[in-house]
């Protein structure tokens, strides 16, 4: 039987993080900003992590946006954050494609711009959809014409398994949903990449191996760039989601801290016990 809440996972403060860790990792939706704009505490965390030097970086699956552009879009929240200090779900798409040996593959991308950019820093040759493709990487939500575009994704992917051919699906972001202002949330791509694995196995139930490679959170790809840039495994991953920040920091062996409300312990019945976080965040202030 489990311990209860209040002796399983000590109360900590940002203070005390700093104390004990010489690297912080943020989360960014849900810690630092939520789809319009800044949440409490946080302009605060980073102007005193900047002011004292202490090392950070920015663990996001967001694959919507390249690292630059990410540094623009927090500065104009008034969050200093270096493009240096942000580690996306997106660039793992460059280690993918060279370890399975998928440059000069023809990709259809969905999401924004810079989604496709991703793509074709990695190697990739993008293809609209509609045409005949090798990989769909499903990146993000946004960027296109929902209902058309996976009409045309869904009818190209059953033409290619008739055929017996083989493709790969790949998945930056993960993520199910997102945090926006007052306490509502959008569809992320985890979702719609549900949603096509749900189609696919309806019409191939004897296909299991037909599923989109998860490449961020709680994957070990950003924890393991964190790792390469710092040099120490001395570091605290900071997340609001059990499913994501907390399960991936524990599975890569870090300790992680869990900015929560004071009712999310329920969702603590669905994570493994060794899988909990070793510490609560109230919050960032």
């Amino acid at each position: 039987m489990r311990e209860p809440l209040s002796v399983s996972i000590r109360q900590i403060s940002v203070s005390g993080l700093l104390e004990r860790y010489t690297v912080l990792l943020l989360d960014a939706y849900g810690v630092l900003v939520h789809g319009t704009g800044v949440l409490p505490g946080a302009a605060e965390l980073i102007g005193r992590l900047n002011r004292t030097g202490k090392p950070y970086y920015i663990l996001t699956n967001d694959a919507s946006r390249l690292p630059a552009t990410s540094a623009e879009r927090f500065q104009g929240f008034g969050l200093a954050i270096r493009q240096e200090r942000i580690i996306t779900s997106g660039e793992l798409l460059k280690g993918f494609f060279s370890a399975h040996r998928l440059e000069g593959s023809l990709c259809v991308a969905l999401g924004p711009e810079d989604s496709r950019r991703y793509v074709e820093e990695a190697g990739g040759r993008l293809v609209p959809p509609g045409e005949p493709f090798e990989v769909l990487v499903l990146a993000d939500e946004r960027g296109f014409p929902f209902f058309e575009t996976m009409d045309l994704v869904l009818s190209g992917l059953f033409r290619k398994l008739d055929r017996g051919e083989d493709v790969k699906l790949l998945l930056p972001n993960p993520d199910a949903f997102f945090p926006k202002a007052d306490q509502s949330f959008g569809v992320a791509s985890g979702s719609i990449a549900a949603m096509l694995e749900a189609a696919i196995h309806a019409r191939y139930p004897h296909r299991t191996d037909l599923a989109f490679t998860r490449l961020g959170k709680p994957e070990e790809g950003v924890f393991a760039e964190a790792l390469r840039r710092s040099g120490t495994r001395n570091m605290v991953m900071v997340g609001d989601q059990l499913e994501t920040d907390i399960r991936g920091a524990r599975a890569f062996g870090l300790d992680a801290a869990w900015v929560s409300g004071s009712d999310a312990h329920l969702a603590l019945a669905t994570l493994p016990a060794h899988l909990w976080p070793t510490y609560r965040l109230s919050s960032l202030t």
